[in-house]
């Protein structure tokens, strides 16, 4: 079997956990490949059981697939630890686990810049979550950044640290005025953590290779989502990494031609954490119901989400980028009971029609929604496991979904539960 894509097709918080644990019993492998615990997944098993994983590939909840991070995720070790305790407590095997040796750490002065530069930034803040993943990925990209392999080897480890700290620790102190990071106390604090990861550490290319070879099904699961992408999102409201299709090549080492599907997860409505433009936001009583009702509250923040009509010029951006082939349309339940459902069908910006993503930042950030309303239902839909148990007009407005992104729509969730979908086509074999 090839490798297959899961990715967000909006701003994140789409229910990609949901459909990775829904897949997980039918793939071999899930593999995490960018981002950091700056994501969140969550999980519902059929026993009612919630899960809120950030580090951690949905598919630990699966009995039988292996779950590897890759290396284009940056790891908070402690945090990672705490993740696996946490799951060993509740009787999930995590002895599947494997871990690329070339995944970037994040370290104690990553997290400090992060949080002391959002603040100096004021109300130009970009809203990181301030887990240091911004100034991990930079380190990276300039060269300077501390791997996981470097837990193995202490003298390396503090080599990389002391070079690091020599350029960090004048910035806290001199700069912001904050205490300077001691480089013994942290290396002794990652040399703890390199004794409990260093079985779960391991050269993840070559055994994805060898599994593709084998013909086993290999899930490549991203964090944040295409909007959130550093190159292809709302710069410079984006995360520091890509969350894309083509970020799942670069984050797990899995060559393009082993892809042949490309699933995106979008919501039945838009949501956005942060800041950054968002055209079709609401501020009225409608956003607010969206929020109660489909309990926007981040995973990871539990900051509250932004919530707006679906819009359909993102959604088609996000599948002519990434290829999709599957588009599965979560949360159709929280828009039961309201007697329209706009569709954003396009943009307006200083007087002109836009059906596509306008290319500047200025223009999107004046971007006025062209609205496409739509009849809404008031049938219970959480029940309705096939397409016809749908209300006619729920049918109607999935249907006019699929049109607008010129992509199929496979799956439609009516509920927070696994099995609470509507399968209108097989997403595997």
């Amino acid at each position: 079997m090839p490798a297959i894509v899961l990715l967000g097709a909006q701003w994140g918080d789409e229910g990609k956990g949901k459909v990775t644990d829904l897949l997980g019993e039918r793939v071999d492998y899930v593999v995490r490949y960018s981002g950091g615990n700056n994501a969140g997944h969550t999980v519902i098993t059929p026993d009612g059981q919630k899960y809120a994983l950030h580090l951690m590939p949905s598919g630990a909840l699966s009995p039988s697939a292996m779950i590897v991070i890759g290396n284009g995720v940056v790891v908070d070790p402690k945090v990672l630890l705490q993740e696996i305790d946490g799951l060993a407590e509740r009787g999930v095997d995590v002895s599947r686990l494997r871990i690329s040796g070339d995944a970037h750490l994040i370290m104690p002065h990553h997290r400090a810049l992060d949080r002391v530069v959002e603040r100096y930034l004021g109300s130009s803040r970009i809203g990181t979550t301030g887990r240091g993943i911004g100034p991990a990925y930079g380190d990276k990209v300039a060269r300077m950044g501390i791997r996981l392999q470097d837990l193995l080897d202490p003298g390396i480890l503090r080599k990389k640290l002391e070079l690091a700290l020599r350029e960090k620790n004048q910035l806290l102190f001199k700069i912001y005025n904050r205490k300077a990071i001691d480089v013994e106390e942290t290396v002794e604090e990652y040399l703890q953590y390199a004794e409990r990861l260093r079985p779960y550490i391991a050269e993840t290319r070559v055994m994805l290779w060898d599994a593709l070879d084998r013909g086993e099904t290999v899930l490549l699961e991203g964090a944040q989502a295409t909007m959130l992408d550093m190159d292809h999102g709302t710069y410079p409201f984006v995360t520091s990494s890509n969350p894309t299709a083509g970020g799942a090549c670069v984050g797990a080492g899995i060559p393009p031609t082993a892809i042949t599907k490309v699933i995106a997860v979008s919501k039945a409505y838009t949501t956005r954490v942060g800041s950054g433009p968002f055209p079709t936001e609401l501020f009225d009583d409608n956003g607010q119901h969206l929020r109660k009702i489909g309990h926007e509250y981040g995973t990871t923040t539990g900051r509250e989400r932004r919530c707006g009509w679906f819009d359909a010029v993102v959604a088609r951006y996000a599948c002519r980028l990434n290829g999709v082939t599957d588009l599965v349309v979560t949360k159709l339940d929280v828009l039961t009971g309201l007697a329209k459902v706009p569709i954003c069908v396009g943009y307006e910006i200083n007087g002109e029609r836009f059906d596509d993503m306008p290319m500047t930042q200025t223009d999107f950030h004046h971007a006025t929604p062209i609205y496409e309303e739509h009849d809404g239902w008031w049938e219970d839909i959480t029940k309705a496991r096939t397409e016809d148990e749908l209300p006619e007009n729920a049918r109607r407005y999935i249907a006019r979904i699929e049109e607008l992104t010129g992509t199929r729509v496979s799956v439609v969730g009516v509920g927070p539960g696994r099995e609470e979908n509507v399968l209108r086509h097989p997403l595997l074999p």
